[in-house]
């Protein structure tokens, strides 16, 4: 059972693997450090933290070791070799699904458990309410560590699936480049007529919120499959008016390639007979990639 006393290992030390030691330090855990190059752990030293000399000694110092690596490449090369028995490794490193069950499964033959880990923060709000953390593999051992974990923001454990956490974390970043795409595309047409962005993000940060209001409505057609009912604004109707906004980008003098794939889903969509449709029907296209893709 974990303890206030619980000791930590932090593998990685960028600037996400030192947000995470340092909150460990703060809350009071005995923690451990390593990184590949030598140098970025003088910090955390100075603030109490044991520097370990190699990835084995670094291991070996503490049942519960966190990994925050480049990705989950340099996370099999650095874990390679070293015993991991009886150790908790908790891997928050940027991956994909397959490569989470991959290394779940070499971790698991090595006599360890493993938990995945998203981060759903940027290095300062590590440690704040700000922060919420995913995981997803070995329940036993996200329980026995749930407290440490906390430590570093709001955990959120979906499933002793290992891929589930790596999975969740890419849908959100691929919504919050969605989101981001479009706005900057939004401040570039604001601003090819002059429009300061300070000056217009006001306006566009209220409309945002008004369209974010349909996402519930979105999952429910999705979930449910009829994408046409409850449809105010069709399919066709939007995909008509969509070449404007890349007619105005052009002539503004703005490149329009954030907008040109979803157009092209849309049309497509639209030629299959779907027009009567919501946006949502897209889905369906999205979840049948062309096979030259």
């Amino acid at each position: 059972m974990e303890t206030p006393a619980t000791d930590v290992t932090v593998l990685g030390l960028g600037a996400m693997g030192q947000a995470l030691a340092a909150a460990f330090l703060g809350a009071g855990r005995r923690t451990t450090v390593w990184n590949r190059t030598a140098g970025k752990a003088k910090p955390l030293v100075e603030g109490g933290a044991h520097e370990a000399a190699t990835v084995e000694q670094a291991v070996a110092a503490a049942p519960l070791v966190v990994v925050c690596l480049l990705d989950n490449a340099v996370v099999s090369d650095v874990l390679a070799g070293v015993d991991l028995a009886g150790r908790t490794v908790v891997n928050v490193s940027n991956g994909t699904p397959r490569q989470a069950r991959e290394l779940a499964e070499s971790v698991a033959c090595r006599g360890a458990e493993y938990v995945d880990g998203g981060i759903m923060a940027v290095p300062p709000g590590i440690g704040t309410d700000q922060a919420m953390l995913l995981y997803s593999g070995s329940q036993p051992a996200f329980d026995r560590y749930r407290d440490t974990l906390a430590v570093l923001g709001t955990p959120q454990f979906l499933g002793a699936e290992p891929g589930l956490a790596a999975l969740f974390d890419l849908a959100l970043l691929a919504g919050m480049y969605g989101l981001f795409g479009g706005a900057l595309q939004a401040f570039a047409l604001a601003g090819s007529e002059g429009v300061a962005a300070r000056d217009f993000v006001p306006m566009l940060q209220q409309w945002l919120a008004a369209m974010a209001a349909n996402l519930p409505r979105f999952a429910e057609q999705i979930d449910t499959g009829d994408c046409a009912t409850g449809v105010v604004s069709n399919l066709a109707m939007q995909a008509a008016a969509f070449p404007n906004l890349i007619d105005v980008s052009r002539e503004q003098g703005l490149r329009p390639d954030l907008l040109l794939p979803l157009h092209a889903l849309m049309t497509e969509r639209v030629a299959g007979g779907h027009g009567a449709e919501d946006l949502t029907g897209i889905v369906e296209l999205i979840r049948t990639p062309k096979e030259n893709q």
